[in-house]
């Protein structure tokens, strides 16, 4: 997909990789509107960008459409949805109910409501691209967060599907699968963030895997190397895993990685 002259949708675009993947999409050429949760920090960053900026929550369905209704009004047309906002919270069993369920909203169906209302459009038009970000927790999974791990793994299944079922309707779907990137979901876990990696360094492989037509965009090259150690040597990987896991532990030293508080914009 080339992206310059394309009406190009971005969530979670206040910070991390959504503001990244706006700034790298209007130095493409493309014209960007960015939205996320934090009206405040959205708009400035939007202006400082130069694009356009709508506010909205995508942790309800309402909230995606009335994005999507906003720009088909105004652009006229969407060319580029990336599906970008997410959330992670709590470590294991212990989050509320309520944090299990806006971690599902904002991680998993935010996804399907943007396909739902955006899909109508670009099949209309017989052409258009949905860039989700899953996660390489979406492939392998997450320690710190149950929630986050489960919930990227459906992410990962909806994206498969939105493939399959529209991949030859003129329909490009990627999945973006970084793993740890310098972002406000790891201010707290300082250990993650010596080997992270910047969030504009995943909107560049963002950008180069849309333009080749990937679905699947890693970052870092042991990605799909774990990956397909826990497909053929699955008990083996999660003994690593778990060893991982208690390394991790004792680093934080009994703090979470994810305290217990929303935030939107992977």
């Amino acid at each position: 997909m080339e992206l310059r002259n394309k009406v190009a949708v971005v969530t979670g675009a206040a910070s991390g990789i959504g503001l990244a993947l706006a700034t790298r999409l209007r130095d493409e050429g493309a014209a960007v509107v960015a939205s996320d949760l934090n009206e405040e920090r959205g708009a400035a960053e939007a202006a400082r960008l130069g694009v356009r900026f709508v506010a909205a929550d995508v942790g309800q369905d309402a909230g995606v459409q009335g994005l999507i209704d906003n720009v088909l009004g105004q652009e006229g047309r969407i060319d580029l949805f990336c599906s970008n906002a997410g959330l992670a919270v709590g470590h294991g069993l212990e989050p509320l109910d309520r944090l299990w369920d806006l971690s599902f909203r904002v991680n998993v169906m935010s996804h399907v409501w943007a396909a739902r209302h955006v899909l109508p459009h670009m099949l209309e038009r017989g052409e258009g691209a949905l860039l989700q970000t899953v996660s390489a927790a979406g492939l392998l999974t997450e320690v710190h967060s149950a929630p986050y791990a489960v919930t990227k793994h459906e992410a990962m299944a909806f994206a498969e599907w939105l493939a399959i079922t529209y991949g030859d309707r003129g329909i490009q779907v990627s999945a973006l699968c970084p793993e740890w990137v310098q972002t406000p979901l790891i201010e707290h876990a300082p250990h993650l963030q010596a080997t992270a990696i910047s969030a504009g360094d995943v909107a560049q492989a963002a950008v180069d895997g849309l333009r080749r037509g990937d679905f699947l965009i890693t970052t870092h090259p042991m990605t799909l190397k774990a990956f397909k150690s826990r497909a053929t040597t699955h008990d083996r990987w999660l003994g690593r895993v778990r060893q991982l896991s208690q390394q991790t532990r004792e680093q934080l030293g009994g703090r979470e990685a994810f305290p217990d508080k929303s935030r939107q914009g992977d």
